[in-house]
């Protein structure tokens, strides 16, 4: 049975999917408490400390593309801010949402709103659409 979710809760099973092969890969994971920090966890790799941004991505292009958003949306009285993570993240941990594949991204290889990793098919040359294939979890985590 498939259930439809909200972004919420999209969002929490992409954290609990990173967080589960973190640790299935022996790696310490910690969260902050709350809901404010700019960071949804901490990755301790035994002898650095990660602060990483958990994000969902979707496939654009007829699949060919995967994008994720590396800037924050927030709305106060009535106005839309958008505020990317800045010196805030060491890296972003991207599910996709339609092949539940995971990816690790260094923050200083996104873009300030928004990245595009290229599922298939040639390179692009444009400053913020990577090979996915040099992210794959497994082989480009710390």
């Amino acid at each position: 049975m498939t259930v439809r979710t909200n972004t919420k809760q999209t969002g929490d099973e992409t954290e609990c999917k990173i967080m589960c092969r973190l640790l299935e890969k022996g790696y310490t994971v910690s969260q902050p408490f709350g809901d404010n920090d700019k960071y949804d966890l901490i990755l301790d790799t035994g002898t650095d400390l990660f602060r990483v941004q958990c994000k969902t991505g979707w496939q654009e292009d007829d699949g060919a593309v995967l994008r994720f958003k590396t800037a924050s949306k927030t709305t106060r009285n009535g106005e839309v801010t958008v505020v990317d993570y800045g010196n805030s993240v060491d890296a972003f941990a991207v599910r996709c949402v339609e092949t539940d594949t995971l990816y690790w991204v260094p923050a200083e290889q996104v873009g300030s709103k928004s990245t595009y990793l290229r599922l298939e098919g040639p390179e692009i040359d444009h400053p913020h659409v990577r090979l996915a294939s040099a992210f794959h979890f497994d082989t480009a985590l710390p």
